[in-house]
C-alpha cells in the first residue's frame, strides 16, 4: 500500500484546521471547525479526531495511505513526549495529545510549537525555500516565531525557543498577558494596534475611528492609509516596535531571510517598508544588506501545511 500523503493539523484557540497534504505540499482536502476550547481537554481532543475522520472521508483517501500526522499547537509544550504543558487559549494542562491519536490510527504522530511548524512550512514549501538560515515571525492576535538554522528547525533546550512575542522591548511598557511588561506582543501585535485605537476613542481623541462600532487593527490600518493622524501615529509606533524586534533577531541569528506572516503582514508595504528601515538603521550594515525581509507565501495555510511538513521531515521524506 502506497503511503502518499500526510495529515497536517493546525490547532488554535478558536479553530482546528486539518488537511490531507501530498509530499509536494499540495492540500488535497481541508476541514475547519471551531475548537470549543472552553469545553475542556477531552472535547478538544475528540474534535481533532473528528477532523481527521472527516478529511479522510471527504477525500476518499484511506488511513492506510497516510504516512504520518503532524500537529502545530501553541506552547509551551514538550514536543519529544507529545505533551502540551499549558497555553492561555487551550484547556490542556500537561496533556499528552499524541498517544490517543497514535492509538486510534496506528501511525506516527508528531507535534511542535505552532511558530516552529509555520517556519518549517515556509522553509519547505514557501518563501524561505532554498535558504539555509531563516527566521519566521507571525504577527496577528499575538506574535510568534520559529528559526531554521543550518537547514534544521531550532527548538532550543526545552523545545520552546523563539517565543518572539515575549521579547522585552520596553521594560516600562504595558502589561502583557504573560505577566511581564513591554513585550513585543503587547506593543506590536494586531491585538495591540486595535487596542490602541479603542483607547484613543475612550480618551475622546478626534479620529475617524469614531465612526466604527468595533475597532481592530484592520480599521486602524485602513484609516491610517486614508490620512488619519491618530491612526498613522499608532501604526508608525507599533511597526517601529516590530522593526526593533526583527532587528534584534537579525543581529542574533544573521539569517538570509526573515519572513513575516499573520494578519498584520496583510497591511502590505507600510509593514515591510517600516521594518526594513528599522532593521537598516539598527543592525550592522553587513547583516541588514544580506538579509531579505519577505511576506509569507503560504498565508493562512502556513500552520496546516507546516504541520504536514513537520510530519514529512520527521519521517525523513524531505
Amino acid at each position: 500500500m502506497n503511503k502518499e500523503f500526510v495529515i497536517g493539523i493546525d490547532l488554535g484557540g478558536t479553530k482546528i484546521n486539518t488537511a490531507i497534504v501530498d509530499f509536494q505540499g499540495n492540500i488535497i482536502k481541508q476541514i475547519n471547525i471551531p475548537t470549543l476550547a472552553s469545553e475542556g481537554e477531552n472535547v478538544v481532543l475528540n474534535r481533532i479526531i473528528k477532523t481527521i475522520d472527516e478529511v479522510l472521508n471527504k477525500s476518499e483517501i484511506k488511513i492506510e495511505n497516510i504516512r504520518a500526522i503532524g500537529i502545530g499547537a501553541p506552547g509551551p509544550l514538550d514536543s519529544k513526549e507529545g505533551i502540551i504543558i499549558t497555553t492561555p487559549n487551550l484547556p490542556f494542562k500537561n496533556f499528552n495529545i499524541i498517544n490517543p491519536i497514535k492509538k486510534i490510527y496506528n501511525i506516527n504522530t508528531y507535534i511542535d510549537n505552532d511558530g516552529n511548524v509555520a517556519a518549517i512550512g515556509e522553509h519547505t514549501f514557501g518563501a524561505g525555500k532554498g535558504s539555509k538560515n531563516m527566521i519566521y515571525i507571525t504577527v496577528s492576535t499575538g506574535i510568534g516565531g520559529g528559526a531554521i538554522l543550518n537547514g534544521n528547525i531550532y527548538r532550543g533546550n526545552t523545545c520552546n525557543a523563539l517565543e518572539v512575542g515575549h521579547m522585552t522591548l520596553d521594560p516600562k511598557g504595558p502589561l502583557c498577558n504573560c505577566g511581564n511588561y513591554g513585550c513585543a506582543e503587547v506593543l506590536a501585535s494586531g491585538t495591540s494596534i486595535g487596542r490602541q485605537g479603542r483607547q484613543a476613542i475612550e480618551k475622546k481623541v478626534i479620529t475617524s475611528l469614531s465612526k466604527y462600532s468595533d475597532i481592530t487593527a484592520y480599521e486602524v490600518f485602513n484609516e491610517a492609509k486614508n490620512g488619519d493622524k491618530v491612526c498613522s501615529e499608532i501604526v508608525n509606533k507599533s511597526l517601529n516596535y516590530l522593526g526593533i524586534c526583527i532587528a534584534n533577531l537579525v543581529s542574533i541569528f544573521d539569517p538570509e531571510v526573515v519572513i513575516i506572516g499573520g494578519g498584520v503582514s496583510k497591511a502590505g508595504e507600510v509593514v515591510f517598508n517600516t521594518v526594513k528601515d528599522v532593521v537598516k538603521m539598527r543592525c550592522f550594515k553587513i547583516l541588514a544588506d544580506s538579509c531579505e525581509i519577505l511576506p509569507a507565501k503560504l498565508s493562512t495555510n502556513s500552520g496546516v501545511i507546516g504541520a504536514a511538513a513537520l510530519a514529512l521531515r520527521e519521517e525523513n521524506i524531505l
